[in-house]
């Protein structure tokens, strides 16, 4: 990574964020690595942890991108097919509701991998700047919702009739393609005031794949902001 003094005040927020997370890496962990700008940085300095200190630790990567990276910075990465648990992971979101510590996330295009890796973690640490926090999930983002592209038609009416409002996650003039082979409608509900409800209807809809509501996976955060860092834990559900 860039130098702080190349990087937007933004960007500072994240590496800060990052940083911390790292020191909660201990000795012989398997570890979780995210996806995303944030969880970038977190891989980064992880990797400079590893070499400074001689930790003895694997990674599951949450993406392509993610492994790509791992590899270039000499971070061994194991399976799950390897590794029944995972003992921490290190993630961003898009959004961030500080108590119940529920997410959304996804916005990357890498939501099914990375809830595959929270579900088998044993503790799950978010890492982000502070614009990501909302009372309400919903405010800021839409719920990315990966489907398959088979009947993706039909898929996009059923998310339309939850009360959606469904747009295809395109690159450039072609859809955009996951890691698994499907596409992506991001589901602006608006801010929601029970997002388990969502939840539970995207998961008994037909045609979804898996959705960027994460709730009840993350235990605590790591938040920096013009006030400095801040560190948030699970406190209801």
């Amino acid at each position: 990574m860039t130098g702080t003094t190349t990087l937007s005040q933004q960007d500072q927020w994240k590496r800060a964020a990052a940083e911390a997370a790292v020191l909660l890496v201990e000795d012989g962990m398997v570890v979780g690595l995210g996806s995303g700008s944030t969880a970038a940085f977190f891989v980064s300095a992880l990797a400079r942890r590893m070499s400074a200190e001689r930790l003895r630790v694997v990674g599951i990567a949450t993406s392509e991108q993610t492994a790509q990276q791992a590899r270039n910075l000499k971070i061994p990465l194991v399976t799950l097919a390897d590794h029944a648990s995972i003992d921490l992971t290190v993630d961003g979101a898009d959004e961030i509701q500080p108590g119940t510590m529920f997410l959304i996330k996804g916005h990357g295009g890498a939501l099914l991998r990375e809830k595959i890796v929270a579900s088998c973690s044993k503790r799950m640490a978010v890492v982000a700047d502070h614009t990501k926090l909302v009372k309400r999930l919903g405010s800021l983002f839409a719920v990315p919702v990966e489907i398959v592209t088979f009947g993706w038609e039909a898929t996009e009416r059923k998310l339309r009739n939850l009360g959606a409002a469904p747009s295809l996650k395109m690159n450039g003039d072609k859809p955009f393609i996951t890691d698994g082979g499907n596409y992506i409608m991001n589901c602006a509900f608006g801010p929601m005031p029970d997002p388990k409800d969502i939840a539970s209807r995207l998961d008994h809809t037909v045609g979804v794949v898996e959705h960027g509501l994460f709730l009840g996976y993350a235990t605590e955060a790591r938040i920096a902001g013009p006030s400095g860092l801040e560190t948030f834990t699970r406190t209801s559900r």
